[in-house]
């Protein structure tokens, strides 16, 4: 499971949405029409997550052409440097009903593997350690009862049950290396794909500041076939999953406004007698998308598909961009026995939908 992703485990704002409305999607479609239902949303898109931060299918890609650990987090995490943990410091993990206190080297230890596979590059689970380490330090989950959740949530932990030989030495590679920004801790949200770009974080978590750390960029090497999916869903079906937000009978989804990247900012369900404006996240949730990056369409029948509405005039390029070589090293971290700093602060944390994001 990787987390704060939202497919296979640092950030749930979609994975708590669905959740909460999954008695929806099973409710009665009954107001809509026969035509209605003979009718297809065909819905196409990219990417498997919020989209902020590190992309670990991103980060695998660049791994596999020669980056660093510190040049990968530094692509995705944009304007940080490395720095250094605080000395003895500690998680408190929420794991069942009962908080555990677990030294940092340690926690980091059972979240690498259980985020990403240990079989991957060596670049790639450090990568992953120095942004598990750093969540860690600045996700505020529980407030002042605990700091992270053992799942999804926040990002996945399974203590000693995860640990690897392969794992347990990019842990200890990076051995108390955090990403900062100013100087200061800042949070590392991450997710599973991108689709090839990622997404600023005031777009991706409605009502959050922006973050001049985590904004959108291209992403060339998680741009691969597998990025992309389709959902077809009768009008019927879609209904259910739109209840409460279906003036009249479902007529289809007009794109409103999108983001850096293709994601949906906001979006109109289409109803025959109104619409209702929602978030892109949202409408993801709503109709059970891995990612906010879709397009949607229209089939009645056997006919081609018919594109719905799109006043976003996001047009995707014409063609890819270069794939980068490797940048040469930055500077190394600050030795150990330069440690300290304080936390970042309280309200550093995105919480968007009352959950935390990708970690």
């Amino acid at each position: 499971m990787r987390s704060n992703t939202i497919r296979r485990g640092a950030c749930a704002a979609l994975v708590l949405a669905l959740g909460a409305w999954a008695g929806a999607s099973r409710a009665s479609a009954s107001s809509a029409s026969s035509a209605a239902g003979a009718a297809t949303l065909v819905i196409t898109g990219a990417g498997d997550g919020h989209g902020v931060g590190m992309s670990q299918d991103g980060a695998y890609g660049y791994a596999m052409h020669g980056w660093s650990y510190q040049a990968i987090l530094a692509h995705y995490y944009t304007g940080t440097a490395l720095g250094q943990a605080p000395s003895g410091a500690v998680v408190r993990v929420l794991v069942g009903s009962k908080v555990q206190t677990v030294p940092l080297e340690r926690y980091v230890r059972g979240v690498v593997s259980a985020e990403v596979p240990a079989a991957w590059p060596l670049a790639v689970l450090e990568a992953q350690a120095v942004a598990s380490r750093t969540y860690a330090l600045t996700a505020h989950a529980g407030g002042s009862r605990f700091d992270v959740y053992s799942d999804a949530r926040s990002q996945v932990y399974r203590g000693v049950a995860a640990e690897t030989a392969q794992t347990n030495a990019a842990v200890a590679a990076t051995a108390g290396q955090i990403v900062t920004y100013a100087e200061r801790p800042a949070i590392t949200y991450f997710f599973a794909d991108s689709g090839g770009m990622t997404e600023s974080v005031q777009n991706a978590f409605p009502g959050s500041e922006p973050a001049p750390w985590l904004r959108g960029v291209p992403d060339p090497y998680d741009a691969e076939p597998q990025s992309s999916w389709q959902v077809s869903l009768s009008f019927a079906a879609a209904s259910a999953r739109l209840q409460g937000l279906v003036k009249g009978r479902l007529r289809g989804i007009e794109v409103l406004r999108r983001g850096y990247s293709p994601r949906i900012l906001t979006a109109a369900v289409l109803g025959s007698t109104g619409k209702t404006v929602l978030s892109g996240p949202e409408l993801a949730a709503r109709l059970g998308l891995q990612d906010s990056w879709a397009y949607f369409g229209v089939r009645a029948g056997s006919a081609a598909v018919k594109p719905e509405p799109d006043r976003s005039g996001w047009r995707a390029a014409s063609s890819p961009p270069a794939l980068p070589a490797p940048p040469a090293l930055p500077a190394p971290p600050a030795p150990a026995s330069q440690q300290g700093g304080a936390l970042a602060p309280g309200d550093a944390h995105v919480t968007p939908a009352g959950g935390v994001a990708a970690g």
